[in-house]
């Protein structure tokens, strides 16, 4: 499987404490593939590493390419503008496509989210998990290869959660998309992902499938599941 993302050793300090620590994987094209683990040991730091919000400062971060979305935990929709003109922002502002063009690739991002019936609502005007499926629109309008997921099911009801998880795997199946998703909801991972890779202290503990990963003896991985069914897995 050809990769597209590549971390090596890729290591990183934050207000003098280290948040990564040697960090080394890589995602396959097509992939999901979900990071897991304790707040607080560098997954969201992982995530801007990838789409150049941040920068090592040893190691390297290798993408095969620029076309990179980016769902945000809280879908970052702007208030002031509909939910049609949070979707076509990117193109407005980078590309030099029609007005006609632009409309036939937010309605077709929109559809794709289930969400074209809804284009002119203000997001105060629709829930919490539409604002994400919005998000999800606005990150693949742009025809990225790769999506970047914080956190893509916090704060949703079950149903919902297992709407977006089974997008996430529409875009992958019918679009070839590559997903890379911070989560703790471990639940939908081992449903959905391909691999699962648990992030301990700034390193990676393990990388498995979502069988290896649930049957792993590994102490850390052990510890998490506990804790995990602790709170409901």
């Amino acid at each position: 499987m050809e990769n597209v993302i590549e971390f090596r050793n890729v290591s990183k300090r934050l207000g003098g404490a280290p948040v990564l620590d040697g960090l080394t994987f890589s995602v396959g094209k097509g992939e999901i593939f979900s990071v897991v683990g304790p707040s607080g040991t560098g997954k969201s730091v992982t995530l801007k590493h990838i789409v150049g919000l941040m920068y090592p400062d040893s190691g390297e971060v290798v993408t095969s390419t620029d076309h990179i979305g980016y769902l945000f935990q809280s879908g970052a929709l702007l208030a002031w503008m509909t939910v049609y003109e949070n979707v076509a922002l990117p193109l407005v502002e980078t590309t030099k496509l029609s007005d006609g063009e632009i409309d036939t690739k937010v309605m077709d991002a929109l559809r794709a989210v289930g969400l074209e019936g809804d284009a002119e609502k203000y997001p105060s005007e629709i829930s919490g998990g539409m604002q994400k499926r919005a998000g999800l629109a606005r990150a693949i309008v742009c025809d990225a290869e790769v999506i970047l997921y914080d956190e893509p099911t916090s704060g949703l009801d079950p149903v919902t959660s297992a709407h977006i998880m089974r997008l996430i795997r529409d875009l992958r199946d019918k679009r070839g998309v590559t997903s890379v998703v911070v989560t703790h909801d471990l639940a939908s991972a081992i449903k959905t992902s391909d691999r699962i890779m648990l992030v301990s202290g700034g390193r990676a503990v393990v990388c498995a499938t979502p069988a290896e990963f649930a049957a792993s003896r590994d102490p850390q991985v052990v510890e998490f599941l506990s804790a995990m069914k602790g709170e409901g897995l």
